[in-house]
């Protein structure tokens, strides 16, 4: 017990454990090649006694059955001879086409004398041709068989002096059986088979040979791997405690940083909501100042709109990821064209800038269809992308132009928003490896003077995808930028 105590102390190092594989592999590779060469002269063994014995007899049997077959003398009348034609044509047929049945054989013909060549025979017609009609139709030069007709005109004539079968064979054991043809005993031919054999049961006598081996040879190596094992587990461990330190160490570190980014993220959501609150809130605070009897019902309205907004802007403060029905829904017919003048009318054209003067142009289509999308969620959509239009723009008159179209052959929408400013910086278009623009992308701007730049189109980009839509956006050829809305048909209302 003392020893084993001891024992377990030891470290071993790589090179140990490299030098007892290798010595496991060397001997694998020693016992390898003995069995191999037991097995190779086993099979050339094997293999010279089944051509003696199973090639040699399958053919000899078929030739046999042939030469019976063709020793038929033809009925006398001619109205039996038609009917006797077709019964020995369908034999003949049988004899030639049954061996290939068989697993074993590959190819099979009748080889014959013909015009001071030879002619490979493979049908049964051919044959009945060519020994009762005394003739062959056709093209009896067939390009399957060239090869053997050219190997049997070389062992023709030792075939007709000694009347005994050849054969040879190929590599990966496939032989070429030439037995000769000699109906009413005279040499008429050959028959020609070539055939793969079946060595199951050959192979299963070799197994049992190799298992004996591999049953001693399977009881060493599991020594061997026992003794790595053993030996190995110790240096493992001590591994394995050292990686789970350093797991430990680094999932704290992920956590801490994935409960910084939440922060972050929310606490710039919160601003952005705050903004756009307090914006809207100033301008409830003057409709209510200028409010009168000549007004009251536009006004009414105009806050109505208003207060609604703030509602969203409260409750999109409250979740980061709203619930998808409260984005979209059946139940929401909302008429992009009117909800675009009100955010233009009563957002955008209310606010006061003394430096920039902004232009809008509509161009709407009147067959746009309503969407089943909460109208306060288009503002926030639109809202983000008209406000960087104006805010990237050098030109003292600022021109914007919303347009909308609708395609009723498949069904889709298109909203653009075009200005006339110096466009998008190149950078700001390239894809990153999701696929998605780096100006969709959080915290992505060419404003340096606020630190809350560049959510608003992150915000856009996100919100359209969870409507299902595709925003997209590209500089025009004339100058500015233009944001593309893509709505497809599964996000229009039915009407």
């Amino acid at each position: 017990m003392a020893s084993i105590k001891k024992f377990k102390h030891i470290h071993f190092g790589w090179k140990h454990l490299v030098f007892i594989f290798i010595g496991l592999v060397v001997f694998h590779l020693f016992v390898s090649q003995l069995e191999e060469n037991n097995l190779r002269n086993l099979h050339s063994e094997t293999m010279d006694w089944y051509q003696r014995n199973s090639v040699e007899k399958i053919a000899n049997l078929t030739t046999t059955s042939l030469e019976l077959l063709l020793e038929s003398e033809p009925p006398r009348h001619s109205r039996d001879r038609a009917r006797w034609e077709t019964s020995t044509v369908h034999a003949l047929n049988s004899i030639l086409k049954q061996p290939l049945m068989d697993r074993n054989v590959e190819q099979m013909c009748v080889i014959v004398p013909y015009k001071n060549t030879f002619a490979a025979l493979d049908l049964g017609r051919s044959v009945f041709s060519y020994f009762y009609d005394h003739r062959l139709q056709g093209d009896y030069d067939n390009p399957v068989f060239r090869k053997t007709v050219l190997q049997y005109s070389k062992i023709r004539n030792e075939m007709v002096s000694s009347e005994l079968i050849q054969s040879s064979r190929e590599k990966e054991n496939i032989f070429h059986v030439y037995v000769p043809l000699e109906p009413y005993g005279e040499y008429s031919g050959a028959v020609y088979m070539k055939m793969h054999p079946d060595v199951s049961e050959i192979t299963r006598q070799i197994l049992g040979t190799f298992n004996n081996t591999a049953l001693i040879f399977s009881a060493f190596v599991m020594i061997g791997l026992l003794l790595v094992f053993y030996i190995a587990t110790y240096t493992i461990m001590e591994r394995d405690e050292a990686w789970e330190l350093l797991y430990n160490e680094r999932e704290a570190h992920l956590k801490e940083q994935v409960t910084q980014r939440k922060e972050n993220l929310f606490t710039k959501r919160i601003y952005h909501a705050h903004h756009k609150a307090e914006k809207v809130m100033g301008f409830i605070n003057e409709d209510l100042d200028e409010m009168n009897e000549t007004n009251l019902k536009e006004t009414k309205y105009r806050i109505s709109k208003y207060a609604n907004f703030v509602a969203r802007v409260i409750y999109d403060m409250k979740w980061y990821n709203p619930p998808l029905h409260t984005l979209r829904s059946q139940h929401f017919k909302t008429n992009l064209n009117e909800v675009l003048k009100f955010i233009v009318k009563s957002i955008f054209q209310r606010t006061s800038n003394p430096v920039k003067a902004v232009e809008y142009n509509f161009n709407f289509d009147d067959r746009f269809p309503p969407l089943p999308i909460n109208e306060f969620v288009i503002w926030e959509i639109f809202e983000p992308l008209i406000q960087n239009s104006i805010d990237h723009s050098d030109k003292e008159t600022t021109i914007i132009t919303i347009s909308t179209k609708y395609n009723h052959d498949d069904k889709t929408s298109v909203v653009t928003i075009d200005d006339n400013g110096p466009g998008i910086q190149g950078g700001l278009l390239e894809v990153d490896e999701s696929g998605v623009k780096r100006i969709f992308l959080e915290s992505t701007s060419t404003k340096t003077e606020d630190r809350h730049h560049g959510y608003g189109c992150y915000l856009a980009y996100e919100i359209s995808r969870r409507c299902g839509w595709l925003l997209d956006a590209e500089n025009l050829s004339g100058g500015g930028c233009r944001f593309i809305l893509r709505i497809s048909n599964s996000t229009e209302a039915k009407r």
